[in-house]
């Protein structure tokens, strides 16, 4: 049975630590977990938690208890998980475009490394030759994802090396004699085409005869999760079945039997978050009902950054007649969460929670417009837990120099 806060204790915990407030349910991003851990349990498959989701250290405690690895975007991201007790075998580190100094902190911290540029590459051979191992993030030239925005494979994305450039990776890797452990590429965002991953599978496998150590194949993540009633999702048994099948009917020509890996982030933790607002103002115009709530884009950008779907509900009160309303925030600029958006009848004073808020949603807000940003609760056993207090007007002057 899906877990899911109740709209009276989500009252309840707006109440109690105020708003705008963010709220993660433990246990939701347990049964997650468990899907993706039994729909692959016959296979040789792991899963690391896509960590640029949702930061914060007491969701990595949480996630590592369960048992899960962790990926990571940035040096600070394998900071945080090194300070939240992942062990370095289990924190992979993916760059994208960054600068040498920061892929040389990573192999003195003893995780795991992918590389996605043939001039990293090359540092790295130079500085390291046989004795670290990396992995090669590919570029597959597939376009997948819900938005141009968060697809990562395609022809013109900024992301991994061009496949078709793998004769320059083989040079590189046979000068230097690099260890090359695993390959990775990553597609994009809320793929639910389980064909798209298999389609990468084929890609890779034409590559694999290259490298003759490898142990692992990165798949890399973007599982979709359903944002309102109907919506489509990654099928996780389907896809752990066609890539079960991909690998039987591909052996490693070199011999060694390759795992698998999976970097779900928002697969985690989006239905785990919720995001409750209070109603200031509701405003009467001739093409719309508009109601301001207390936060903007500032706290939750997906909506005008992506133009993603967030649920929407009134939860003071659950049993009112729905109406047409339009969701906007309180910033100096358009912010607008929803228009015309079916919602039981609003109030000023009440309390509307943003579902499928757990990822991306703390984690790319802002102190635009000088506004603090909010606190964060972690549910976990039926009992709420300040994991992060609300921004306060000296932090907005901490790091200054006066």
């Amino acid at each position: 049975m899906s877990q899911q806060l109740s709209p009276s204790y989500l009252t309840q915990l707006a109440s109690e630590f105020g708003t705008p407030l963010y709220v993660y349910h433990a246990e939701k991003i347990k049964e997650q977990y468990e899907k993706l851990q039994d729909a692959f349990a016959k296979t040789n498959t792991r899963f690391f938690y896509a960590c640029k989701a949702l930061t914060n250290v007491n969701i990595l405690k949480y996630i590592k208890s369960l048992g899960a690895s962790v990926d990571c975007s940035s040096i600070f991201e394998v900071k945080l998980a090194l300070h939240a007790g992942f062990s370095p075998k289990n924190v992979l580190y993916t760059s994208n475009g960054i600068g040498f100094s920061e892929i040389e902190e990573a192999q003195s911290l003893g995780v795991i490394i992918n590389i996605d540029s043939l001039s990293n590459l090359e540092k790295f051979g130079k500085k390291f030759g046989h004795t670290y191992p990396v992995g090669i993030r590919l570029r597959p030239n597939i376009l997948a994802g819900g938005h141009i925005k968060i697809s990562t494979g395609h022809d013109k994305s900024k992301f991994g090396i061009p496949v078709d450039q793998i004769g320059k990776v083989v040079d590189v890797v046979q000068q230097h004699n690099i260890f090359v452990n695993d390959l990775h590429i990553h597609t994009g965002s809320e793929i639910k085409d389980v064909d798209v991953f298999v389609k990468g599978i084929e890609v890779l496998f034409d590559v694999i005869p290259h490298f003759k150590e490898l142990e692992f194949i990165d798949l890399g993540g973007g599982f979709k999760v359903p944002y309102k009633e109907g919506d489509a999702e990654t099928d996780i048994p389907l896809l752990a079945k066609k890539v079960g099948e991909a690998f039987a009917n591909h052996p490693n020509p070199n011999g060694k039997p390759l795992q698998v890996w999976f970097e779900p982030g928002k697969f985690f933790v989006s239905e785990s978050g919720y995001f409750i607002t209070k109603v200031n103002v509701i405003k009467q115009t001739t093409s719309t009902v508009f109601v301001s709530v207390d936060s903007g884009f500032n706290h939750l950008i997906r909506p005008m950054f992506y133009d993603a779907y967030h649920r929407i509900e009134n939860i003071s009160n659950p049993e009112g007649v729905e109406k047409k309303y339009s969701v906007v925030g309180n910033i100096c600029e358009t912010d607008t969460f929803a228009w015309d958006r079916n919602i039981k009848e609003v109030r000023e004073g009440d309390y509307l929670v943003f579902f499928n808020a757990g990822a991306y949603g703390f984690e790319m807000s802002s102190n635009f417009n000088s506004r603090l940003r909010p606190a964060e609760v972690l549910v976990k056993d039926g009992k709420p837990h300040l994991i992060r207090k609300r921004e306060t007007f000296e932090d907005l002057l901490r790091n200054l120099i006066i």
